[in-house]
């Protein structure tokens, strides 16, 4: 802990979309109880129910939500979006109201917001979190990805996890030739932590993300892996009051995982099957790993990170509807993902608090 820093209240409300921007909070809140701050965790569904477990012994407050669903045909996945978007905008004013509030009840002196676009307060430090500098939406990228930017201006700060060097992680998502607001890179961030352990799987699942497109895979995969000839541990990724361990012949599954046991079991894996979602990527890239993705349909994020990294010879990917277990054996072409180092330290990046 870092004694000569004058302590904050800050509050850290992470988006509920998945796991993924819940999951890359868990170093930030870490690394503000470090440097002697006193996080107040804000968000809502199973992004506040994994991180209640991660840390119960914190001040935990409730959202709204955004209330977003996927289509089940991808094609249909910004309409669907589209559709949602006058209870997400209720939502986002809803969390402007609560945010005034809590900022005088709770002594809040400090805002880190991960994609939760109605988090912040002029009067305080606002910090927004974000790898999508530039939102693709296929033809209305260009209009996404303006209304996206005008929203972080309204920021102190803007950190993005990627290096801003030619090797980084996210492309054209998190850089902008001529931006017009604070950008700090801070580098992928990761919960995990590489370790030499024996292996214990020859292949690893990890699901994430809304229904009902994760559902839709866990039964494809569960169909597909029978034809698998080796270990696998498979972690659906429903967020439970309790964890569920079963072993059918070959796969031992588990509805969730805490993460240090993720952290073991990744490291325990020699391959990895999951989204291209960019938590998974930067957690990946931390643990020097080979794997294999599937691209939630009609997500274009998630799909123009599968073909980076495949076009780069790292990872290689298929779409969710034409794969078989049978893909897995292209692994063998790709390197796999390592770390990207990065030069920084939380003390200098926590100074937007002072």
């Amino acid at each position: 802990m870092n004694l000569s820093t004058p302590n904050k209240t800050i509050l850290v409300a992470p988006l509920n979309w998945g796991l993924g921007h819940a999951t890359r909070c868990i170093p930030i809140i870490k690394a503000l109880l470090d440097n002697n701050h006193i996080p107040i965790i804000a968000s809502d569904g199973v992004a506040l129910d994994l991180l209640k477990k991660e840390f119960p012994y914190l001040k935990f407050l409730e959202l709204p939500s955004y209330e977003i669903e996927y289509a089940k045909n991808g094609k249909y996945f910004k309409w669907k979006l589209l559709k949602n978007c006058p209870k997400m905008i209720e939502a986002i004013l809803e969390e402007k109201r609560l945010v005034k509030k809590w900022i005088k009840k709770h002594d809040i002196e400090g805002i880190i917001s991960d994609n939760r676009l109605g988090v912040f307060n002029k009067k305080i430090p606002s910090v927004f979190i974000t790898h999508q500098l530039n939102v693709l939406t296929g033809n209305t990228t260009w209009l996404t990805s303006l209304l996206h930017q005008n929203i972080i201006k309204k920021f102190t700060e803007c950190w993005v996890p990627d290096s801003n060097g030619t090797t980084n992680l996210a492309g054209e998502l998190s850089h902008l030739k001529n931006p017009d607001f604070n950008i700090k890179y801070i580098g992928p961030i990761s919960r995990m932590h590489c370790k030499k352990v024996a292996k214990k799987y020859d292949l690893m699942i990890t699901l994430s993300g809304p229904e009902p497109q994760r559902g839709m895979l866990e039964e494809k995969l569960k169909a597909e892996i029978v034809n698998y000839n080796g270990s696998i541990l498979f972690v659906k990724g429903i967020i439970e009051k309790e964890q569920v361990k079963e072993q059918i012949d070959h796969v031992t599954y588990y509805n969730f995982m805490h993460s240090r046991q993720l952290e073991q079991a990744l490291n325990e894996s020699e391959l990895i099957l999951c989204r291209s979602g960019y938590t998974s990527i930067m957690d990946l890239s931390k643990l020097n790993k080979k794997a294999f993705f599937i691209p939630t349909p009609g997500q274009f994020e998630q799909e123009y990170l599968a073909q980076k990294l495949k076009k780069e010879g790292l990872v290689p990917f298929v779409d969710q509807e034409h794969f078989t277990i049978k893909d897995l054996e292209k692994i063998n072409n790709f390197k796999g993902l390592s770390e990207i180092k990065t030069d920084f330290n939380w003390v200098e990046i926590f100074k937007v608090f002072q």
